[in-house]
């Protein structure tokens, strides 16, 4: 069944009153009682709620968006879980490829204009495969940074009309930590080198023992985040 964009709101502003201090798998499972078609977009640093998601909802679509920067280790983590878990794995790709992109607004982009760059890398892919979906799922979690401090567990997404979940909202890096040490999660490997938050390798430092998590991503820039989430 297709919803119009006022029953999705109608929705989520329903899911906001009952879901706030519900589980990640609660608010998963409303999404699929409710018979939403979901995607969660999976970054492939951790994979908790990639893992939580496939238990609710065996095969999901994971949206994975291939920007052409990534690490290696971040597309071999794409591998295994491809492999491993219940789940439709979809590889999202940009309109042109870098080399396309180099010839059309010269090389390395992201170092004159990163926003450009993200939102020709990620923003604008996902924008576009969201259109098959009502609703969203993400791994934004609160203690990440002060721009996510106020992260709604079910929000409605009024750019894209959709429904935006974030199960682990509420998550510290606690939870996280002993989530995929109970159910021996595949986590990316640059997690344990010095990159507790992991995006496209030319715009990602490591970080001293301590400092803001996000504090590598697009370090020396006042930028903080890709604008998927703006």
């Amino acid at each position: 069944m297709t919803r119009t964009a006022t029953e999705l709101r109608e929705l989520a502003a329903e899911g906001a009153a009952t879901l706030a201090d519900s589980s990640a798998t609660d608010v998963l499972r409303w999404a699929v009682d409710s018979g939403l078609r979901l995607a969660v977009a999976g970054s492939m640093q951790d994979t908790v709620l990639v893992h939580l998601a496939s238990a609710v909802l065996p095969g999901v679509d994971v949206l994975f968006l291939d920007t052409g920067y990534h690490f290696a280790e971040t597309l071999q983590t794409r591998a295994r879980v491809a492999a491993s878990y219940r789940v439709h794995l979809r590889t999202i790709t940009p309109r042109q490829t870098v080399a396309e992109q180099d010839a059309d607004h010269g090389v390395a982009l992201h170092e004159r204009d990163p926003d450009l760059c993200c939102a020709l890398r990620k923003t604008q892919p996902l924008d576009e495969v969201l259109d098959e979906y009502d609703a969203w799922a993400t791994g934004l979690r609160r203690v990440e940074s002060e721009s996510r401090r106020d992260t709604a567990v079910v929000s409605f997404d009024e750019r894209r009309d959709k429904i935006k979940l974030a199960p682990l909202a509420a998550w510290t890096d606690e939870d996280v930590a002993a989530y995929i040490e109970k159910h021996d999660l595949i986590s990316n490997p640059l997690l344990a080198q010095g990159y507790p938050s992991i995006g496209c390798g030319p715009c990602t430092r490591r970080v001293a023992a301590g400092a803001d998590a996000r504090a590598g991503r697009w370090a020396g820039t006042d930028k903080t985040e890709c604008g998927i989430h703006l």
